[in-house]
């Protein structure tokens, strides 16, 4: 005796599905009848025969019956339970093929990856009047990253740039670069007074900082931006990121490095009730952090501010570039080195190549051993002079 089941090829069940069998008296009250009930099929009021189109038929052999069903009174919703002398049968749908999803590329915004780099060595971009290159040191992921924003509101001679060191992982510096700008451009728009952009930026940095706190999350990142507008240039910095501008080749620091190491910062954290010890032969914040300002570090809030420095300067002729760089360079290479290295390939030739200059002053940095993450951003001044 067989029994044969034809199921239609479509992913829903149809209410016109029927169970079929060879012979009508099968399919009947009788103990030694085949009772057959299934959750997601609905047997139609009269049997009828299989269509030879069916694409699926189930055929059930009669078992020996030598053997005992012991699970006929199983969930009637999955199982076939077979009358006494026959095995009950479990039925399962056929699992589906397996659906290949392709991964999804990672998004760049301002120029850095969403999420942290744990994979990439090294980015380089090129943009209007810029060249940035970052090298990732011995750490497990790069935590470094910058931000590029040029052509602001429409007009080319606007633009904002900045480079970010994060610590105790990249979530701060990847969200200062995606934030810090809009924060102090808003900043700097409500108060539309050019006097008061040393107050336009401040707000800005406290602003990232204090959301960047609500993000309950560790680690913190130093800052050095460079806003330029209306033929000036308002750089600011929180910890030991720098900014250096080459004056005709003479170098010249228009930020000063927050370490605690300086009297001033020295005096401000024990003011405030902290410590400075020297460990190993680097200054730190309650014996914890070798920079004194920064955005995050909510566990040494207290102590480690958010609060730049700003310097403003109108940009002239003999103005020729800034660089913008990470402790992983200025660790290794000195202000005025720096300005030597990168001068030949942005000054006086026909195809200035600054991101060619970059890349020699983050692989000098390597060679003298530095193990940290590297970024160094290199902005021409000459495209933002600034004709009335």
């Amino acid at each position: 005796m067989s029994c044969s089941l034809a199921v239609s090829s479509s992913p829903v069940p149809s209410p016109s599905i029927s169970l079929f069998c060879n012979k009508p008296s099968i399919i009947s009250s009788s103990p030694e009848a085949l009772n057959l009930s299934l959750a997601h099929l609905k047997p139609s009021p009269s049997p009828s025969s299989p269509s030879p189109s069916s694409p699926f038929r189930l055929r059930l052999q009669k078992t020996p019956s030598g053997l005992l069903s012991s699970s006929a009174s199983t969930d009637s919703g999955s199982t076939v339970g077979l009358g006494p002398g026959s095995v009950s049968t479990i039925l399962k749908r056929k699992r589906p093929t397996r659906l290949d999803i392709p991964a999804a590329t990672t998004a760049l915004r301002f120029g850095v990856p969403t999420t942290p780099c744990e994979v990439a060595r090294e980015v380089e971009r090129e943009g209007y009047g810029y060249s940035v290159y970052c090298k990732k040191g011995r750490r497990d992921a790069m935590e470094d990253r910058f931000a590029a924003s040029v052509k602001l509101q429409g007009d080319s001679k606007q633009a904002f740039f900045g480079v970010f060191d994060g610590h105790g992982g990249a979530k701060a510096s990847e969200f200062a670069a995606q934030n810090l700008e809009k924060n102090i451009l808003d900043e700097v728009v409500w108060r539309r007074d050019e006097t008061k952009v040393k107050e336009a930026v401040k707000a800005g940095y406290l602003k990232t900082d204090a959301e960047f706190l609500k993000e309950d999350v560790t680690g913190g990142t130093c800052c050095v931006t460079a806003l330029i507008q209306n033929g000036n240039l308002i750089v600011s910095n929180a910890g030991d990121c720098r900014a250096v501008l080459s004056r005709n080749g003479a170098a010249e620091a228009l930020t000063s490095d927050h370490r605690p190491s300086r009297e001033d910062e020295r005096n401000r954290i024990e003011t405030s009730g902290g410590y400075v010890d020297l460990c190993r032969g680097v200054w730190r914040v309650q014996g914890s952090l070798a920079v004194s300002r920064g955005i995050g570090d909510k566990h040494l809030k207290q102590w480690v501010i958010a609060e730049p420095e700003t310097k403003i300067i109108s940009i002239k002729p003999e103005h020729e570039f800034l660089i913008l760089a990470s402790d992983g360079l200025w660790d290794k290479v000195s202000n005025q080195e720096a300005v030597d290295i990168a001068r030949p390939s942005c000054v006086g030739i026909n195809k200035p190549n600054p991101l060619h200059a970059c890349k020699k002053l983050v692989n000098l940095s390597v060679s003298r051993g530095s193990s940290d993450d590297i970024s160094v951003m290199l902005i021409q001044l000459g495209q933002y002079l600034f004709t009335s």
